[in-house]
């Protein structure tokens, strides 16, 4: 059973491993350096040709086992050396002429059919020499177009013209041409060498005649220099006065400014000062009327307000006072018709209270500090006498009442003291009681009394 087992995995894995081998040689995958052509099947071209294969480049593919098979083409570089001897050019002159170029398999579309069609299954060594023999061949056609002397002094332009005549053929094989370059050119009969001992001798020539013309010309270019020199340091010197002659009317005109400059620079700063001042006082001015209008004229309309508002108040304070004076003379005067004939005696005793006032009034201010009261005698009468004539003396100014203002004060006295004693004694002797009791309304003033004997 093992064995069976054993031999079943050796043919799957016999068979997996050929099926590999027939799908690896199934596909076909081209590196980018090589083409791969597929023949076996008709295939019918972009230009309407009918060919029997079909190329790939650079990718995979699949071929039909049996119908088909692969070719390979490599599109590597192939480097050649292109050399031609005793290629005459024009002017009949035989050169020997070597070069490089470069020459690859076309992978372009319309040049890889030309390439399958020649180069399939040729080796390199083969292509290298078509190629070589077809660029000789127009290198030989190039040279009877151009002379030595631009064969050998214009390499790039010979190299372009061999290019674009070569190019043609090369694309007509199925190449392409990468480098085409003319390393040396030559001759054997010495054509070269006398061109160019000849442009040699010219070239020597010219250089003695440029060298004398270049000295000749130096030296006028020194001696001119030397002249516009000399000119230009004349001048210079005249430019140097010049501007030293502008320089001091400059410098004077600078003056000129800077001097009216400082006198208009004064005259502003005179101006602005007096300007100042000006403000100054006009503002001096303004703040002594406001300080005047504060101090005195304000305080002047108030104290003038106050006195006015005072008089009108002191007005309407008499105005009040008279008109209740008016009012109690008023009443009074009606009291006393009222009263019939007691009212002389009832106005006197109303006056005497301030008939008396007015009197004391009088010896108001008179300060006694001191009385002495001499006693010639020796008998001590002499303060009872004093005191005596206090009554006599409050008379005295009744009397003197009576004559001032023509009204008896003493007479209603005299009258009520006989009323009260019942008609008993005569007026005259109740007098001195009477004067008593009105001497002691009058009070000595405060200090002292003395007697001495």
């Amino acid at each position: 059973m093992l064995e069976f087992a054993l031999a079943g995995g050796l043919a799957l894995a016999a068979i997996a491993i050929l099926v590999i081998f027939v799908v690896k040689s199934l596909i076909i995958i081209c590196p980018p350096n090589r083409v791969a052509v597929i023949s076996g099947r008709s295939r019918q071209m972009p230009d309407g040709r009918t060919v029997g294969y079909r190329a790939v480049k650079g990718g995979r593919t699949l071929r039909v086992p049996l119908l088909e098979q692969v070719s390979w083409m490599d599109l590597n570089n192939i480097p050649l050396e292109v050399s031609v001897l005793n290629a005459y050019s024009k002017g009949a002159i035989p050169l020997n002429v070597q070069g490089i170029a470069n020459v690859k398999v076309s992978s372009q579309d319309a040049l890889l059919s030309n390439s399958v069609e020649r180069f399939l299954n040729v080796p390199h060594q083969a292509i290298a020499q078509i190629a070589k023999e077809t660029l000789e061949a127009n290198l030989r056609g190039v040279l009877a177009t151009l002379t030595p002397e631009e064969v050998n002094e214009d390499r790039l332009k010979f190299s372009q013209v061999l290019i674009e005549e070569a190019d043609d053929d090369i694309k007509t094989l199925g190449l392409e041409l990468d480098v085409l370059k003319i390393q040396n050119v030559t001759d054997e009969v010495g054509y070269l060498d006398a061109v160019g001992r000849r442009r040699t001798a010219e070239v020597l020539k010219s250089a003695r005649v440029s060298e004398a013309e270049k000295q000749a010309e130096a030296e006028q270019a020194e001696a001119a220099s030397r002249q516009l020199a000399e000119i230009a340091q004349a001048q210079a010197e005249l430019q140097i006065v010049e501007e030293q002659n502008m320089l001091r009317v400059r410098s004077a005109e600078l003056d000129g400014v800077a001097r009216a400059s400082e006198e208009e620079a004064k005259i502003a700063g005179e101006k602005a000062k007096t300007i100042a001042a000006q403000t100054l006082e006009a503002e001096r001015i303004e703040l002594e009327k406001r300080r005047l209008q504060a101090d005195v004229v304000l305080p002047a309309q108030a104290a003038l307000e106050a006195k006015q508002l005072s008089a009108r108040a002191d007005a309407a304070h008499i105005v009040e006072e008279g008109a209740a004076s008016v009012e109690v003379f008023k009443r009074l005067t009606e009291q006393y018709q009222t009263a019939g004939d007691d009212a002389h005696d009832i106005l006197v005793l109303n006056m005497l209270p301030e008939l008396i006032e007015k009197i004391v009034s009088t010896v108001n201010n008179i300060d006694i500090d001191k009385m002495t009261v001499i006693d010639s005698g020796g008998d001590g009468s002499a303060l009872p006498g004093v005191v005596k004539q206090l009554p006599a003396s409050v008379i005295s100014i009744a009397e003197q009442i009576e004559t001032a203002t023509g009204v008896d004060i003493m007479g209603p006295l005299r009258n009520k003291m006989a009323e009260a004693g019942g008609g008993g004694g005569s007026g005259t002797a109740a007098l001195p009681e009477a004067s008593e009791s009105a001497a002691e309304q009058v009070q000595v003033p405060e200090g002292e009394l003395q007697t001495e004997a």
